[in-house]
């Protein structure tokens, strides 16, 4: 939900650069969710994806429990090929049969009408689901999907990775290796490991500046990792060099590759930790908005990516601090809040009892496995 609040907060901006912020919505830039094709709170394909990830893990889960085997990759792309089906239909397509090509046409979650909607979607990531993935290649090579693309699509949509409650190694390579199912580039594969396991940290319970350094450290041990590594050093030293600014996150790049958003992200979440974090509600008020909310409007406030660094230190904060932090009066405005917070539920319920739940044939209506 934190992801979705910052995607919403910078998806009007996303295009414009901090000059033309600050002359539409005053000095400080905007300051809440604002309107973006005519409505407040509308999400983009940074949230979409998010979704479907949390779905395809779950999925993939249904699948583990009910049989005893499961290739997790597999089961992620067939929730983003329902992704797909979002940016290129205006209404659920039909599955037409069991046999087709489209047997991957099932489940819930493709039926919400809201995710049709085609709000700038990442080039790699629609070439990429329509490229055959085949197998995935070893850590620091080239992947054999858009071998040249690190674009930040990985980064903003692996979040759900870290939530899953398995040993940071191995949700740093699961992130790293669905990826690869759009973008082959190292860096951009390996970026997204690094997010994933930032968040897996955080949600056990590290404060994010240990969780920072315990990504680092993990991210060293994989060839290719440097470009992602200096970035994250870069956000670090930047964050402890004064008062936050959009001018400071403008020196980390644009985001509109992952190794910058993930700096950026990881800036904006450190530039404005409180001094004493406390999980359930770390972030206290400060001129009058929380500190959730200053981090957030830092991370869209600037001339690159803002609705996917929006989305990422949402979904840092919210993985360190609960849904205490979020505000009320945004959330009430943000679309989809219903659908996102059923399947976050939904996904709980089946990390935490899925031997359960895999004799009830109404959740496995709602999530095949597969």
């Amino acid at each position: 939900m934190g992801g979705a609040l910052g995607d919403a907060l910078g998806a009007p901006i996303e295009f414009s650069s901090i000059g033309a912020i600050r002359a539409q919505y005053g000095p400080d830039g905007v300051t809440g969710l604002v309107a973006g094709d005519g409505m407040v709170g509308l999400v983009t394909d940074d949230t979409q994806m998010t979704l479907f990830t949390l779905e395809g893990l779950l999925r993939a889960d249904v699948r583990f429990v009910g049989k005893g085997i499961c290739h997790v990759p597999s089961v992620v792309r067939f929730a983003y090929l329902r992704w797909l089906d979002t940016q290129e239909h205006s209404a659920p397509p039909p599955r037409d049969g069991d046999d087709d090509e489209h047997f991957f046409r099932d489940g819930w979650l493709r039926e919400q009408r809201w995710l049709y909607a085609r709000r700038a979607p990442g080039n790699a990531c629609l070439s990429g689901l329509r490229t055959e993935f085949g197998r995935s290649a070893s850590f620091g090579r080239p992947g054999p999907v858009n071998p040249g693309s690190k674009g930040c699509g990985t980064v903003m949509r692996s979040a759900p990775f870290g939530l899953g409650g398995a040993h940071a190694r191995q949700t740093f390579e699961m992130a790293a290796e669905c990826a690869q199912i759009t973008h082959g580039h190292p860096t951009g594969y390996l970026a997204a490991g690094a997010f994933a396991a930032l968040i897996q940290f955080l949600v056990q319970g590290s404060p994010l500046p240990q969780a920072v350094a315990a990504t680092l450290d993990l991210l060293a041990e994989y060839p290719s990792h440097q470009e992602t590594t200096q970035a994250l050093c870069a956000a670090v030293a930047l964050a402890g060099d004064g008062d936050p600014s959009p001018e400071k996150v403008e020196r980390l790049g644009g985001a509109w590759v992952a190794e910058e958003a993930l700096a950026i992200a990881v800036y904006c979440a450190l530039a404005e930790l409180p001094a004493a974090p406390s999980r359930g509600g770390g972030f206290g008020s400060y001129r009058g908005i929380s500190r959730f909310q200053r981090a957030l409007l830092l991370a869209v406030n600037h001339s690159g990516d803002s609705d996917s660094t929006g989305a990422m230190v949402g979904n840092i904060l919210g993985a360190a601090h609960g849904d205490l932090v979020l505000p009320g009066d945004w959330l009430v405005q943000l679309e989809g809040r219903a659908v996102i917070t059923e399947l976050a539920d939904d996904f709980a319920t089946q990390m935490a009892d899925g031997c359960a739940m895999a004799h009830s044939t109404a959740w496995f209506t709602k999530y095949p496995g597969g």
